[in-house]
């Protein structure tokens, strides 16, 4: 931010889709199976999203299970994953009658759950491109779009906190006179609160993410390494 000409320069960073996708692989793994190896960078002790939230906001579907396709669809908006019925890429879902379509952020096949009134019929993995069914499933474990996702009750008391230091913050630039700083200030986190508040989702999340997973000022954040199981053996 340029305060003498009031001018913003966005970050704009594109997200190399494969290493989200593997990013997203590895923590979905890593909360599924033992048999696991991870090479990382120096990323691995970047912040993250809470362990807690990530897994215990994830959607598990069992064949012959009673399961509500309007709750499920409900449930898939929640963590992060976008209706669209005509370009289906990941962290998305389409939805035909009681055929729904779901492609994971972790996965380069998608998965079909097909229902049967309010009960699970058939869930199958197919390729995302043709269509073609691939193999059938017992059960399927869908993670969530994003790192950062946070449930609503947590999220609500997260945005009273960031409302707070934002006042704090304001009134810190007013006693200065520098009211551009302070106007853009204020400009700037109320869009994002009003899109967090409605969404549950922001562009520049992380930089809230003190708040969403609940840390005192200068706390170490959830990085990858949290989501090792206790015994896990690091190489460095």
């Amino acid at each position: 931010y340029i305060p003498r000409s009031d001018t913003y320069i966005e970050k704009d960073s594109q997200i190399n889709e494969e290493i989200d996708r593997l990013r997203h692989a590895a923590t979905d793994s890593l909360l599924q199976r033992r048999d696991v190896i991870i090479v990382a960078s120096v990323s691995c002790i970047y912040g993250i999203g809470s362990v807690e939230d990530y897994e215990g906001l994830s959607v598990t579907v069992v064949k012959g299970e009673r399961k509500q396709r309007d709750k499920f669809i409900r449930h898939l908006t929640d963590i992060q994953y976008a209706r669209n019925d005509i370009d289906f890429h990941r962290s998305t879902f389409r939805v035909r009658g009681d055929v729904i379509d779901v492609y994971p952020a972790s996965d380069e096949f998608a998965y079909r759950i097909e229902f049967f009134g309010d009960d699970v019929d058939r869930i199958t993995r197919i390729d995302p491109l043709t269509g073609e069914i691939l193999s059938e499933l017992q059960s399927l474990q869908i993670f969530p779009g994003s790192h950062y996702v946070t449930p609503y009750d947590k999220l609500k008391e997260a945005l009273v906190h960031i409302k707070q230091e934002l006042e704090d913050r304001v009134g810190d630039f007013e006693k200065q006179n520098k009211l551009l700083e302070a106007q853009r200030l204020k400009q700037r986190t109320n869009f994002d609160l009003e899109m967090l508040e409605e969404t549950g989702f922001v562009k520049g999340i992380e930089n809230y993410s003190r708040y969403l997973t609940n840390r005192e000022p200068g706390e170490q954040p959830a990085t990858l390494l949290d989501y090792f199981p206790d015994d896990f053996l690091m190489f460095v």
